[in-house]
Protein backbone atom coordinates (compact mmCIF):
# COMPACT_ATOMS: atom_id res chain seq x y z
CA UNK A 1 0.00 0.00 0.00
CA UNK A 2 1.60 3.29 -1.07
CA UNK A 3 2.00 6.05 1.49
CA UNK A 4 0.28 9.40 1.11
CA UNK A 5 1.00 12.65 2.97
CA UNK A 6 -0.72 12.79 6.37
CA UNK A 7 -1.64 15.73 8.59
CA UNK A 8 0.52 16.18 11.70
CA UNK A 9 -2.43 15.35 13.98
CA UNK A 10 -2.83 11.92 12.37
CA UNK A 11 0.89 11.16 12.65
CA UNK A 12 0.87 12.21 16.31
CA UNK A 13 -2.21 10.05 17.03
CA UNK A 14 -0.65 7.02 15.36
CA UNK A 15 2.67 7.42 17.18
CA UNK A 16 0.87 7.70 20.53
CA UNK A 17 -1.23 4.63 19.68
CA UNK A 18 2.03 2.76 19.02
CA UNK A 19 3.29 3.63 22.51
CA UNK A 20 5.35 6.75 21.78
CA UNK A 21 5.18 9.74 24.13
CA UNK A 22 5.98 13.36 23.37
CA UNK A 23 9.13 14.18 25.33
CA UNK A 24 10.19 17.60 24.04
CA UNK A 25 9.67 20.28 21.44
CA UNK A 26 12.10 22.77 19.94
CA UNK A 27 10.56 25.26 17.58
CA UNK A 28 8.31 23.42 15.15
CA UNK A 29 9.87 19.98 15.73
CA UNK A 30 8.39 17.55 18.24
CA UNK A 31 10.38 14.62 19.69
CA UNK A 32 8.57 11.36 20.48
CA UNK A 33 10.20 8.48 22.37
CA UNK A 34 9.33 4.89 23.24
CA UNK A 35 11.29 2.64 25.62
CA UNK A 36 11.74 -0.98 24.53
CA UNK A 37 13.81 -3.91 25.74
CA UNK A 38 16.44 -3.09 23.09
CA UNK A 39 16.64 0.60 24.05
CA UNK A 40 14.84 3.85 23.32
CA UNK A 41 13.27 4.54 19.93
CA UNK A 42 12.88 8.19 18.94
CA UNK A 43 11.02 9.95 16.15
CA UNK A 44 11.26 13.66 15.40
CA UNK A 45 8.33 15.12 13.49
CA UNK A 46 7.84 18.64 12.17
CA UNK A 47 4.68 20.22 13.54
CA UNK A 48 3.27 21.45 10.23
CA UNK A 49 0.16 20.88 8.17
CA UNK A 50 1.20 17.79 6.20
CA UNK A 51 4.05 15.35 6.70
CA UNK A 52 5.56 14.34 3.34
CA UNK A 53 5.87 10.77 2.09
CA UNK A 54 9.66 10.64 2.52
CA UNK A 55 9.43 11.81 6.13
CA UNK A 56 6.72 9.23 6.88
CA UNK A 57 8.97 6.50 5.48
CA UNK A 58 11.81 7.62 7.74
CA UNK A 59 9.54 7.60 10.79
CA UNK A 60 8.34 4.07 9.99
CA UNK A 61 11.94 2.79 9.81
Amino acid sequence: MPLKPLPYRDVKRRLEAAGFEQVSQKGSHVKFAKSTAEGTRTAIVANKREISIGTLGSILR
